[in-house]
């Protein structure tokens, strides 16, 4: 999509996702009359049953906040004596399996085992790491690094570093230890500066110092960021986005792009990875599932906006395509009643 670049004045001002509280523009809720040992019951009736009953799992577990879902984990835990998540894991398959058991994982637990799952095996995901860390807020990702050092007892930092190299190392790192400035006021004139320190490091100069780029990208609030932003199509008469992709390449150029997207809308950026996961023959069905699932509850209502607006047709009807190939919650979840994210 065009670099949405004629809003930018609007920008210092609007909701960040990354400050959202939790609820307010996610597509789930938690149930009123919610009652974890009848869900539990229901639950382990479906799964305990001739078959899985896919209706119920889906109907519970999508319809139930993540906190009231840790709640029916520790009350099927109580009744069977077994864990809900390994149940669920001998009784269904494939994608389907994989969104249910998304669902009753905490969320610090799900970005942790996304990026342990990223960093696993030949080669690293490293979309998936960019996604993660561009996105989330100080306290998501000290949330899963304590889990990651709770599963594993090793520090998150130090494993990325064997997995990942270079000055994409570098940046990635930073975002990994979570120390991004938090003030919400904004200097204008340090946004000024730093639009002409990134001005005068790449656009200005023979050769790139990419360094610079890194250390404003990965330190600077978000607020702070969208002023700079600003700042910079003045001095340059380019994005800073379009700067970057003229500059660099490679991983750290798509790194600090995610950041530049996550800084302007987190929604717009996680709606073009959504696109991105489904267009052509296949589906990258672990992107959609993390996006859907990790999204629920913070800002699925704007990724939905936003990628109506950006390419024209719902996530619905996008997703409703492809009943072969994607189960958010097995082809089920597109049937019953009032849609949890609507149509």
């Amino acid at each position: 999509p065009s670099d949405p670049q004629d809003d930018l004045d609007s920008l210092v001002n609007s909701p960040s996702s990354f400050s959202a509280t939790s609820g307010e523009r996610g597509t789930i809720k938690a149930k009123a009359d919610f009652d974890a040992g009848d869900d539990a019951v229901a639950l382990r009736k479906a799964i305990e049953g001739l078959g899985t009953r896919e209706k119920t799992l889906i109907d519970v577990l999508t319809r139930r906040s993540s906190a009231q879902r840790q709640l029916i984990c520790a009350a099927y835990q109580e009744a069977t004596g077994r864990s809900l998540e390994e149940d669920l894991r001998g009784d269904t398959h494939g994608d389907f399996e994989e969104v249910l058991v998304a669902l009753v994982t905490p969320p610090a637990a799900y970005d942790c085992h996304e990026v342990a799952r990223a960093m696993k095996g030949l080669g690293t995901a490293d979309s998936v790491l960019i996604e993660i860390f561009a996105s989330r807020s100080n306290q998501q990702i000290k949330a899963l690094s304590e889990v990651y050092l709770e599963e594993t007892e090793k520090k998150l930092t130090l494993d990325l570093k064997k997995e990942v190299s270079g000055q994409y190392s570098q940046a990635l790192l930073l975002l990994a230890e979570g120390k991004r400035d938090e003030s919400t006021t904004v200097d204008p004139e340090k946004a000024k500066e730093d639009a002409k320190t990134l001005y005068d490091a790449g656009e200005k100069k023979w050769g790139t110092d990419e360094s610079k780029f890194i250390d404003i990208l990965c330190h600077r609030s978000i607020p702070q960021l969208r002023q700079t932003l600003i700042e910079y199509k003045n001095i340059s008469g380019k994005s800073l986005q379009q700067s970057i992709e003229g500059e660099m390449s490679g991983k750290l150029e798509e790194l600090l792009v995610a950041i530049v997207k996550c800084v302007k809308s987190v929604p717009a950026y996680m709606a073009e990875r959504l696109y991105e996961s489904m267009k052509g023959g296949g589906t990258d069905e672990a992107t959609l599932n993390r996006i859907m699932v990790s999204r629920s509850e913070i800002d699925l209502l704007d990724i939905r906006a936003e990628f109506k607006k950006l390419y024209s047709y719902s996530l619905h009807s996008a997703i409703e395509v492809k009943p072969g190939e994607y189960h958010l919650c097995g082809r089920d979840l597109l049937e019953p009643g009032p849609q949890p994210w609507g149509k």
